[in-house]
């Protein structure tokens, strides 16, 4: 018998460390070869971690929502033969002391073998005494007893009158308030439940708290007639044959790209702390996509070079890569700017917060039919709000405005959107 310790590797350029999702084994199985020992979470996605040996779990490292280092130990198993473990950070062999912790310290990070593995426990907190006094019941007259069974309404929700007793001119004030048509029972409150955020989930809300703590976002809403987009949309799926169905975002993202060459300021990226923005010559689309984790942003690579087929193609593949959770890291960061659609819920306008460190975000909204004034004559048409959130430091408002308007007559105008650049 031996014991194998197994130590997180190096799962991504300039990782220093990463989360515990979810342990898929716990101390005392059997584990085979290859098989999944737990989901690791770093700033650009979330890796499993395969057993390199067959034996039984003797030590997990922390539990779920807990750090830990690259290098540093995450899990022991105990094996039949002996065997070498996983090559640690240092030269010195392995001092189970410290514990791992959600916030490592600085030292914890420059000498990961010296990390404590901690047995995974199962806690079941006592659950605390409730009071058995039972509450009086409320005075009331065998007939507003007898009614308010009938219209099933529970007596203790209506407040009393004078006297501490119920009459019918207080059950009616309570069914003309709660009831619907005069019936109706008071709805019982959900038991409150604690989450513990972490994950993905804690991953967003770091990250959007940091970019509404730095970024001085504003927003510019404009609204757009898309009548004739949508027909040539609609055209273009009524004869696309093995392709894949266009929706609104190919043709947006395509506009997008020819308007950016004019508005470099807004495809860019800003290191406020080196006081650095850099302006993109090529698209790199960050497309905001909702999954059962939370949200993600896969990026779209070269987003210019692609024509309206192939955006559909590539945005269909990595929002089901992101919601299948088989998305590469090298498919997250490094995007220039950021699209952000709800689809058939879009509302009437948005104001997207920014993905830092990129200093603008589009939303477009929902499409609606409504009649305007055409001149001197009345017609039906689509319109949709289109938002955009910019980042004040980097980008003014005129320019802001200037872009949003741009890209309008282009989508008011789609056959520019096939004309040579």
């Amino acid at each position: 018998m031996s014991i194998f310790t197994f130590r997180l590797p190096d799962i991504g350029e300039g990782i220093a460390e990463a989360e515990i999702v979810a342990w898929h084994v716990a101390v005392g199985d059997m584990v085979k070869e290859d098989q999944p020992l737990a989901d690791m979470m770093t700033d650009k996605a979330t890796v499993e971690m395969e057993s390199p040996v067959a034996g039984t779990v003797v030590r997990l490292a922390g539990a779920a929502g807990d750090m830990v280092a690259i290098g540093a130990a995450l899990i022991e198993i105990e094996t039949e033969e002996s065997v070498v473990s996983s090559a640690p950070s240092a030269t010195e062999p392995v001092q189970l002391t410290p514990v791992v912790t959600h916030n490592p310290t600085p030292e914890a990070l420059a000498t990961p073998d010296t990390l404590t593995l901690k047995p995974a426990e199962n806690v079941t907190p006592k659950p605390a005494k409730l009071s058995q006094t039972a509450a009086a019941p409320p005075l009331a007259s065998p007939a507003v007893r007898v009614r308010a069974k009938e219209l099933g309404v529970d007596l203790a929700a209506i407040t009393p009158g004078a006297g501490g007793r119920i009459r019918h001119a207080d059950l009616d004030a309570y069914l003309g308030y709660h009831g619907h048509q005069g019936f109706g029972t008071a709805m019982p409150a959900r038991p409150d439940k604690t989450i513990k955020v972490i994950g993905m989930r804690r991953k967003i809300a770091e990250n959007m708290a940091a970019s509404k703590r730095h970024i001085p976002h504003f927003a510019y809403v404009e609204e757009i007639d898309v009548t004739a987009l949508e027909a040539i949309r609609a055209d273009l799926n009524a004869t696309r044959g093995t392709r894949p169905k266009l929706t609104l975002l190919p043709l947006l993202i395509t506009a997008i790209c020819k308007v950016l060459p004019d508005f470099p300021m807004l495809n860019a990226r800003y290191d406020d702390e080196a006081g650095l923005v850099t302006r993109h010559g090529a698209v790199h689309m960050g497309m905001a996509t909702q999954t059962d984790a939370g949200l993600m942003v896969p990026v779209i690579r070269d987003a210019q070079t692609r024509n309206i087929w192939q955006l559909a193609g590539e945005i269909m593949r990595l929002a089901e890569a992101a919601r299948t959770g088989s998305i590469r890291p090298e498919e997250m960061g490094g995007g220039t700017i950021t699209i952000t659609s709800l689809g058939p819920l879009g509302g009437i306008a948005t104001t997207p917060i920014i993905n830092r460190p990129e200093v603008a975000i589009i939303g477009p909204n929902r499409i609606i039919e409504r009649p305007i004034y055409d001149g001197d004559t009345i017609r039906r048409a689509k319109l949709m709000n289109l938002s955009l959130s910019c980042d004040h430091r980097v980008v003014d408002g005129w320019e802001a405005a200037s872009f949003v308007q741009a890209v309008r007559r282009l989508l008011e105008t789609p056959v520019l959107l096939f004309a040579p650049s």
